[in-house]
């Protein structure tokens, strides 16, 4: 259940211990695990209609989970035009995402930071030179993102040479062809080499949930992943016509929930493309909590990749504190 008790001041925020649990190793291959799905569409939409109207968080609880958001963006730029300057300010705001008063008004016990930045291969390097000292992690996108469409042993090499860069997280796309022909031990077979590629780097397996048609395919294309060995399952690359949504997001989590259930392991999950606003960063984790239950609502087991999120939650969190909206120019991000 959500906490909807209200403080008559603002929340004290400290970060929680960081939990390390046991990596999933993936398992054999067995289509078992697939040919059961069976999914209804306007079941899901309607579960998650009824969820939003039935759980809502407000006032300082509000404040206390938007700042629990920060801790969780995977802070991310993708673009044609990334610089070494844009690198550099991206890593200064996964710092300090938010202004030296607005932490002071929080009560923050210590400054908050984001989960991971986001960036090209080509720009690890700099990226982990910019975050040496702190804990943020550096993901770099890999296997011909966004498309996929390269040759598989370049994919591996492109793997290996972020690994070397200094990247501890590769978010990996997936060849759709195998999801959309049911080709599913061939994606086992995809995934579970670049899971070996990563060697210690967490893999985050993106679905492009957009082009996969049905919640069926993205139902079972979840579960090969993970019997595949991913650490995290992640809806979209941000490119495709249609990105996360909450139906695909409910779909997903409960295939999380079953493959725990089953194996032990936990898997995280991380919403991509569209996450733009606070009010829907709060729909994600009033899900997390809703389906899978406290511990995904932590950035070992939770993240949203974002480029434009951070800058609403900050306009939120000062109209919270303060009373009054700030310009968005007062909130700059690369």
């Amino acid at each position: 259940m959500v906490n909807l008790r209200i403080d008559p001041a603002p929340p004290k925020v400290s970060e929680p211990k960081r939990v390390a649990y046991v990596r999933n190793p993936g398992i054999e291959f067995t289509s078992a695990r697939i040919m059961p799905i069976r999914l209804n569409h306007y079941a899901a939409t309607a579960r998650v209609a009824t969820m939003l109207a039935r759980r809502t968080v407000k006032g300082n609880a509000q404040t206390a989970w938007l700042a629990k958001a920060i801790t969780c963006i995977d802070l991310t730029t993708l673009a044609g035009d990334d610089t070494a300057g844009r690198i550099k300010r991206l890593c200064a705001k996964a710092r300090r995402p938010l202004r030296a008063e607005l932490e002071k008004l929080l009560g923050l016990d210590v400054p908050l930071c984001c989960g991971a930045i986001c960036v090209y291969p080509r720009q690890v390097k700099l990226a982990v030179e910019q975050l040496s000292g702190s804990e943020i992690p550096v993901a770099a996108v890999a296997t011909g993102f966004p498309a996929g469409q390269i040759p598989h042993q370049l994919k591996l090499r492109e793997i290996k040479a972020a690994v070397r860069a200094g990247a501890r997280e590769i978010d990996v796309v997936v060849t759709r062809e195998y999801a959309l022909a049911g080709q599913w031990r061939k994606l086992y077979d995809e995934v579970a080499a670049f899971r070996e590629a990563c060697g210690p780097a967490h893999l985050k397996v993106i679905l492009a949930t957009g082009d996969l048609g049905t919640l069926r395919i993205v139902a079972a294309a979840a579960q090969v992943a993970m019997m595949a060995g991913a650490d995290f399952i992640k809806t979209s690359t941000g490119k495709e016509r249609q990105n996360a949504t909450l139906p695909v997001a409910l779909i997903m989590a409960r295939a999380i929930r079953d493959y725990e259930q089953d194996t032990g392991y936990k898997v995280g999950f991380k919403p991509a493309g569209g996450v733009s606003t606070a009010k829907a960063a709060i729909a994600y984790q009033i899900m997390m909590r809703e389906e899978l239950g406290r511990p995904w609502l932590e950035p070992e087991l939770f993240r949203i990749g974002a480029s434009t999120l951070l800058g609403d939650i900050e306009r939120q969190l000062e109209h919270r504190l303060t009373g009054s909206y700030s310009a968005a120019h007062r909130h700059p991000l690369a």
